[in-house]
């Protein structure tokens, strides 16, 4: 019974700790803007610079995630899917840069990997948390784009470099969209608690 009712005044606060702290999702969407701008700016890119970018954005990104889950101290059950999805982003972040000399193909795996799970654990927590907040379909659609576009990554591994440039760049372009507009329906969520 105790551990029902913390259960039920964690699902009750998580929603006003994300929307308290909306601008950490604001921050993944714009650095994934910006990681899509300049791979479609710089499409001749050499394969190392991509390599370079995609870490740097993995990297930032892991980092927001886990600030996200970290400032939302005292949610404890809600919150793991951040905590995973941060860990992840920081360690593929710290592994591209630690062999940068990955060939494309293990590049394109290790992406497509990294974005299937970060999909998945994402979908999870809007799935947990569309009781507690509405709008949760920014955070499921972005989710299942993620997962979408990972899997079309497995399946035409054999794309060529300039393809595989634009794909990913409007990946993260979409992904941007999908995260700001989702920090967006939160923070109204924040000016309406109060």
């Amino acid at each position: 019974m105790t551990s029902q009712v913390s259960y039920s005044v964690a699902v009750i606060g998580f929603p006003q700790l994300i929307a308290r702290n909306w601008w950490l999702f604001l921050l993944r969407g714009i650095a994934a803007l910006a990681f899509g701008a300049l791979s479609f700016v710089w499409p001749g890119i050499s394969l190392l610079t991509l390599i370079l970018f995609f870490g740097a954005y993995a990297l930032v990104d892991g980092a927001f995630a886990l600030a996200a889950a970290i400032v939302g101290r005292g949610s404890a059950p809600l919150r793991w899917w951040l905590v995973l999805i941060g860990l992840l982003g920081i360690g593929i972040g710290i592994a591209t840069f630690v062999w940068p000399g990955l060939t494309a193909l293990t590049l394109l795996y290790l992406i497509a990997g990294w974005v299937v799970a970060t999909g998945a654990l994402q979908i999870i927590g809007a799935i947990e948390l569309r009781k507690a907040i509405e709008n949760e379909w920014w955070l499921i659609l972005d989710g299942a784009f993620s997962v979408l576009f990972g899997i079309l990554l497995f399946i035409m591994p054999g794309a060529g470099a300039l393809a595989l440039i634009w794909l990913i760049a409007l990946f993260a372009i979409a992904y941007g969209i999908l995260m700001i507009g989702f920090a967006f329906k939160v923070r109204k969520y924040n000016d309406q608690t109060p």
